[in-house]
Order: structure tokens, then sequence, then C-alpha cells
């Protein structure tokens, strides 16, 4: 099921003993995990947040939740939190976050649990990803109640934002919407975050629009990155380093802003691809929830690239992407300047 069909669930069918959370998406992740503290909690009055066994513990007279971690702790750990009897406490909840650290050995030495699991705890396997191929891995997809936390779909991403806002008691523009939208390489978190500035931006009784959302978001990486694309496209190294340099100075994580270059790529590779088949850029452009005012500039940038750069330009994020992540010696920023010479360069041929 998906996070939001979790609240319904738990109230028709109660709170289940064992739950896998899984998906790159961390909001969502997050949201469902709090889902499941709160109806955990709701068993009893809850109490004051302590520190029991290198977990946090909402523990008292009578709710109990420890959060392990998965490169942290292992089985024994873990066991020995699941299947103790809550002394004061008419439930327990215990999460193991990072699940996808734990190893084989460690996660089949868990699977008698997850057959016969507790009556009076819950235990949450938390991770962005696990490796389907693995024994445990299969049992607890099986015997769980599995909430799906990946990455939300282009077409649902708006709804998704219009939700967020309305919660904030913020009344956004459908222009405004796309511009949101098009925070695509920062994930659900950020542009929750770029929501919660408009809240405090804009008057309450007044409707957001894209103005709005330029004011608040325009020194962040994603706001840039469609002008770092526009500078690979002018084979312009000299503009491409800067605006690399003003994200890492002000803070941006690299593999983030390597993420939202490769999602400006998507979307001019398929605009690229769209016109080459005939289609119209009316079309296209709605097709990739681009905003009125940035179209023309938009389809300038589609028409600098030639096709054969798309494909050249995807080796080199594989590249880096490996290289950001440890494979390769180099910090960093050197590795995302690299980057964008090779990208200047395959442009201009």
């Amino acid at each position: 099921m998906k996070p939001h069909e979790l609240k319904m669930a738990i109230q028709r069918n109660g709170v289940a003993p064992l739950y896998a959370i899984i998906g790159e998406e961390d909001y969502l992740r997050d949201q469902a995990l709090e889902m499941i503290r709160a109806a955990g909690g709701s068993l009893g009055p809850s109490s004051s947040l302590s520190f029991q066994n290198g977990g946090e513990s909402e523990g008292g007279n009578t709710f109990c939740c420890d959060v392990l971690f998965g490169d942290e702790t292992d089985a024994g750990e873990i066991l020995s939190h699941v299947q103790e009897v809550p002394m004061f406490s008419s439930h327990r909840v215990v999460v193991v976050k990072w699940a996808e650290k734990l190893s084989a050995r460690e996660g089949e030495a868990l699977i008698p649990y997850f057959l016969a699991p507790s009556e009076s705890t819950t235990l949450v396997i938390a991770a962005s990803k696990l490796d389907g191929r693995l024994k445990w891995v299969q049992t607890v997809k099986n015997r769980a109640v599995l909430i799906d936390c990946g990455a939300l779909y282009d077409s649902h991403r708006p709804g998704w934002i219009r939700n967020e806002a309305a919660s904030l008691g913020i009344r956004l523009s459908p222009d405004a919407v796309l511009v949101l939208k098009d925070l695509g390489g920062q994930g659900l978190y950020g542009i929750r975050q770029e929501l919660d500035k408009l809240a405090s931006y804009v008057p309450s009784q007044r409707m957001v629009g894209p103005q709005d959302v330029e004011a608040v978001c325009g020194g962040e990486a994603s706001a840039s990155v469609f002008d770092l694309a526009g500078a690979i496209g002018q084979k312009n190294y000299g503009l491409a380093l800067s605006i690399l340099a003003k994200n890492l100075e002000a803070g941006e994580a690299p593999l983030r802003i390597l993420g939202a270059l490769i999602w400006q790529y998507r979307r001019l590779w398929k605009a690229k691809d769209g016109l080459a088949q005939g289609r119209n850029r009316g079309e296209l452009a709605k097709g990739l929830g681009m905003p009125p005012y940035r179209q023309q500039e938009f389809f300038v940038l589609v028409d600098r690239f030639s096709p054969s750069h798309f494909p050249e330009a995807f080796r080199l994020f594989g590249e880096t992407d490996w290289a950001l992540k440890g494979g390769a010696a180099g910090k960093p920023a050197r590795v995302l300047d690299s980057l964008i010479f090779a990208l200047c360069k395959s442009s201009a041929q």
C-alpha cells in the first residue's frame, strides 16, 4: 500500500505486528513511520521522550518506541527489544532504520521472529531499498504489511503539492504548482521546505503565484539547475562552473546537484525525442509540467543539444555518480568540475 492508505488501514484493522517501509523517498518513509508510531501511542496515553539501549524510546506508563539502526545493531539486539515484555506499557514499537545495512546473516537470524511476531510489539523494518534475493528480505515482504515509499510519478506530484500546501493554509495557482513540481532534484523534503517558506512569506489570504515561488527559492540549487543546463548548452564553461561553485558554496550536496542535473536532462531528452517524433511543443510542455513562462526558454535549450549528446551525458552521469559515492579518488567539487567540462565538450560536438 501507499503511505496515504496506511492511516485508513490502521483505523480499519488496527496496528499490525510487522511492517516493511521501503522506498527511496525519505519524506514518505518518515511520514509512514510517524503514522505507525502515533497509532501505537494511541493504544494508551503517551509520555515523555527518553533513550534506552542505544535507541530512541518513548517510554513511560503506557507506550514504548525504540529506534535502532541497521549499521549499528545486530539480530540479537533487535530480538531483545521485540521479545521484551512491556513492563510499564500496553504496547511496544521497535523501528529498525537503514535495514538495508543489516548483513544477510543477521537478517536470517530474524526470520523465525518474522514468521511469528509478538502481538504486544510492532516491528517496523525501514529501508530505501532491500535486496530481494536475500531470504530474510523475501520473508519480510511476504509476512509484513508493505508500505511503498518510492518516488512519486510526475503525474502524482502536483496533487501531493496541493495537499501539502492546503495543510499549511497555502493557496497555490496552477503555475505555482508547476514551478514547485519543477524542483524535481530536491525530493519531497525539499519541496516541503519551500512550502514552509511560502507559508511564512505569503499572506494566507493571497493566492501564491509563480513569482512568489521564484522569490523564495531563487538561491537554491533547484532554481539554478535550468541555468546550469543552459550554460552547458551554450558551451560556456566559465558560467557553468560559476553556477556550480555558487551552489556548492551555499552548502548544496554534490549528489543532490547531480540528481537535479540528471532530472533536468531527462526532461530535455524527452522533449528532444518528442520533437523528433513530430509532437507539438505545447503538448510536450504540458506533459513535462513546464510552466508557460518557461516554455520558450526551455525549447531554445532543447534545440541547442544534438540527439547524440544525451547518451554520452548519461554515461558521464553514471561515472560521476560512482565517483561521488566513493568509487574513485578526488574531491566532490573536482569530480563535478570534470563532469561540467565533459558535458560542455560533448555539447559542442
